[in-house]
């Protein structure tokens, strides 16, 4: 289809150009004396004849020259684009402007030499502008809006959080998704708004399932299952994003850049992704720490019964662990190995590795 398109425009091009000029050409080469050679309408037929056989040659070299644009403007994220086009026309308006002026002066460089230049250079400046600033003109909207929302009359409770009430996509990386626990937490509700994968994740984890490496192999094919359990059997919306950043070779820098452009928030169990994404204001959902939260949470003081397993690290220790796989240090409870005994908390530790809970048998404070 598009080739011929290619085909047509040539044909209108020659036949426009031999409407044109073809009798001029005949006068020239005197040979104009022939009513029917000093036709335009002949002109015409000759010009658009003439470029619809140049077209057989050129016309594949175009068409995949378009398709090579075509497919660049397509890998292109949605807000780069609409920002640089932007750009690019407030430049050429400006220079369409100036140029109109110009016309007006005599000296033939500067109205006929200096406004192909100019117009050049301000659409080159508009679409950088557009494309570099792209994120401060898309929080200076969202500034304006905020800033309207306030001067508006508040509604009953209900309908204003309704409206006002934002729910940001949810961007899940690599990580996350290997890990598996995020299928249990969409099935339960706990995350709000849509789920976006990106489409460089979803290369990545298929690079890892064709990995020669049987474990690496495995994590990739579970990531994949998960993705697929979300999809199709959770109640839960689900966006491919498709667009790319070919100018950063990072996974975890194309999620940022990817979170910043649509303002969503990064799902990880990832601590270094973590840190960075706080360093550069990214909103971020660590699972771990979730996972962390949600612990059985117990105070000194409080009475627990446990069972001893093993000594522990120091002298007459004992440990023993809760359900939920917290370590319990047991001080004097080295005798009492094998045993279920009733203990009383003296203290919990809370590290970035977990909770650890210190006790003392019961039996051993009643005695004292």
């Amino acid at each position: 289809m598009l080739k011929k398109i290619v085909h047509l425009f040539f044909i209108i091009l020659g036949g426009t150009i031999g409407f044109l000029y073809v009798p001029h050409l005949m006068t020239l080469l005197n040979i104009a004396d022939v009513g029917l050679l000093r036709s335009p309408y002949l002109g015409s037929l000759i010009g658009a004849l003439i470029l619809f056989l140049i077209s057989y040659f050129c016309a594949d070299y175009i068409v995949n020259f378009l398709r090579w644009i075509e497919d660049g403007l397509i890998k292109i994220p949605v807000g780069d684009l609409f920002f640089g086009s932007l750009g690019l026309i407030i430049g050429l308006v400006i220079a369409y402007l100036i140029n109109i002026n110009l016309q007006d002066i005599n000296l033939k460089i500067v109205s006929q030499i200096i406004p192909p230049f100019l117009t050049i250079l301000l659409g080159y400046l508009g679409f950088q502008v557009g494309f570099r600033r792209r994120e401060e003109f898309i929080n200076l909207i969202q500034l304006n809006r905020k800033d309207r929302d306030k001067d508006k009359k508040r509604a009953p409770y209900e309908e204003d959080s309704k409206q006002n009430k934002k729910v940001n996509a949810k961007i899940l990386d690599t990580s996350v998704i290997i890990d598996g626990r995020i299928a249990d937490i969409c099935q339960t509700n706990f995350l709000e708004g849509p789920v976006v994968i990106p489409q460089f994740v979803l290369s990545e984890l298929q690079q890892i399932a064709d990995s020669s490496d049987v474990l690496k192999r495995n994590r990739g094919r579970r990531g994949l299952d998960i993705l697929n359990r979300i999809q199709k059997e959770l109640p839960i919306e689900v966006k491919i994003y498709e667009g790319d950043f070919v100018d950063i070779n990072e996974v975890d820098h194309k999620l940022i850049k990817l979170a910043q452009a649509i303002d969503g928030v990064v799902v990880t169990n990832d601590f270094n992704l973590n840190k960075v994404c706080d360093f550069q204001g990214v909103q971020v959902l660590n699972i771990n720490d979730l996972a962390n939260a949600v612990k059985p949470v117990v105070l000194p003081g409080e009475e627990l019964e446990v069972h001893v397993i093993k000594d522990g690290k120091e002298q007459n220790q004992g440990v023993a662990y809760l359900d939920d796989g917290t370590m319990i240090v047991v001080e004097e409870g080295r005798d009492f190995i094998g045993k279920q005994i009733e203990v009383l908390i003296t203290s919990v530790l809370q590290t970035s590795a977990g909770r650890m809970i210190f006790a003392k048998p019961k039996s051993l404070e009643k005695a004292l």
